[in-house]
């Protein structure tokens, strides 16, 4: 295998997670001990925030009163492709029941988790997207409480494009908190009574280590921290095009990577030569945002042959993928490691982060390999069942009672052999050797 880096990374995502631990902890450990005293002091100290938590049904009311009709629509529609995809989610998947052998049979249940903490990031952008990401998907799983979470803007609290998010979106509780002290919050039911049994939702990296402190508490979406972009490219792609995507995502934040993997050289010289530009063209927060993504994080890869790509893309195992190649086909079927792929120059990662339908709240960090991205999935308990007659039963418990014994555990033999005896009085069966000791 040949590859060459034409451009390395100074920096790698680990280095910011250990940076992130031990303020993590710490403040975890405050909100265990102080409950909603110590959030609304971290709210304080980190926000500037000393309003309600709760937001109001006549909050709400009153902040979405003068929200343009236009940016409304647009909002509905993005909604509209989100709950739609994530409902042919759930109707891809069923209950079912099966008779494995006559008088066994089995089944699966997939009930719906109670309560959904969604947290929504605030910071330097007004997520808006994220706000129905992760509540229309609990929604479309039949989550029956869903409540979201996001740090206020100023004085008045929540952006109100995101609270008209939430809204629209079916959030049912919403509170004016961001960052640790709102995954805290939500995981331990402070402010609400209800504690989550999953919290999801993208964040920075404090956002990601309280779910990664909080998981076994807590269910969680996916290990989701600063936002990922890879474009595979060949020399058929348009290079303005890629250095445009590459910068598209870079923008999220400082640490957010930005890797290019070609098979052509020239093509990755002249999109190294764009990326510049293109970010010193940008707006004060995003310029700075994307230029230490790109010169901390930003990666070019060039490689001999599409197959020693495919094998490199997945060792990057990226958040987002982008293929802009000829044959997009052959490496759908041959890629691996990704959070979502978007196929063609035509398909770009700003699509799916905002409007086009699957979820946008994806593994990062290579948890790709062994994790998919937000969906209904996540918010539904595949319960399994089981119901057996009493001639069912004889076969399952001979082998219960001698699997048993075999590992040692008599009591558990013995709730197979009490039935055998009930159920065939006279028949003597081969039940295994007793545990002695």
């Amino acid at each position: 295998m040949t590859i060459t880096y034409l451009k390395r990374a100074s920096r790698t995502p680990d280095d910011t997670t250990s940076e992130a631990r031990g303020v993590v902890e710490a403040m975890l450990a405050d909100i265990a001990a102080g409950g909603e005293g110590a959030v609304r002091a971290h709210a304080a100290r980190l926000d500037g925030w000393h309003g309600e938590i709760i937001v109001t049904g006549e909050e709400i009311d009153r902040r979405l009163a003068d929200l343009p009709a236009g940016i409304r629509a647009d909002i509905d529609f993005a909604v509209d492709r989100v709950r739609r995809f994530a409902l042919a989610q759930r109707a891809s998947i069923q209950d079912f029941a099966v008779e494995l052998s006559p008088g066994v049979t089995v089944g699966q249940r997939l009930v719906p988790m109670q309560v959904a903490g969604c947290y929504v990031p605030a910071g330097r952008y007004a997520h808006i997207a994220s706000a129905y990401m992760s509540v229309a998907t609990a929604k479309a799983a039949g989550v029956p409480t869903v409540i979201a979470c996001s740090g206020p803007r100023g004085s008045e609290g929540v952006h109100p494009l995101v609270l008209y998010a939430l809204r629209a979106a079916g959030a049912d509780i919403v509170m004016t908190l961001g960052g640790v002290q709102a995954i805290a919050a939500m995981a331990h039911g402070l402010f609400t009574g209800k504690p989550a049994d999953i919290v999801v939702g993208p964040g920075n990296k404090f956002v990601a280590e309280a779910k990664r402190q909080l998981y076994g508490k807590v269910g969680i979406d996916v290990f989701a921290g600063p936002s990922e972009v890879a474009v595979i490219a060949d020399a058929s792609a348009d290079a303005e095009i890629v250095a445009v995507d590459l910068v598209a995502q870079m923008e999220h934040g400082h640490e957010s990577p930005g890797w290019l993997i070609s098979t052509d050289r020239a093509l990755a010289e002249e999109v190294m030569a764009r990326v510049p530009a293109l970010i010193d063209a940008l707006p004060p927060t995003a310029r700075d945002a994307s230029a230490a993504a790109w010169r901390d994080f930003g990666e070019v890869v060039l490689c001999d042959t599409r197959e020693e790509a495919v094998t490199i893309s997945d060792a990057y195992c990226c958040e987002h993928l982008q293929i802009q190649t000829l044959e997009p086909e052959w490496w759908l079927e041959n890629l691996s490691n990704y959070g979502s792929l978007f196929i063609g120059q035509e398909t770009t990662v700003a699509y799916g982060d905002k409007a086009s339908g699957p979820n946008h709240i994806l593994p990062t960090k290579a948890a790709g390999r062994y994790s998919a991205g937000l969906s209904v999935h996540k918010f539904l308990k595949p319960l399994s069942w089981q119901k057996m007659t009493r001639e069912g039963s004889r076969d399952v418990a001979l082998a219960t009672a001698r699997i048993s014994r075999a590992e040692g555990m008599e009591a558990h033999a013995r709730s197979a052999d009490i039935r055998l005896a009930r159920y065939f009085p006279g028949v003597n069966f081969d039940l295994g050797e007793p545990v002695k000791s």
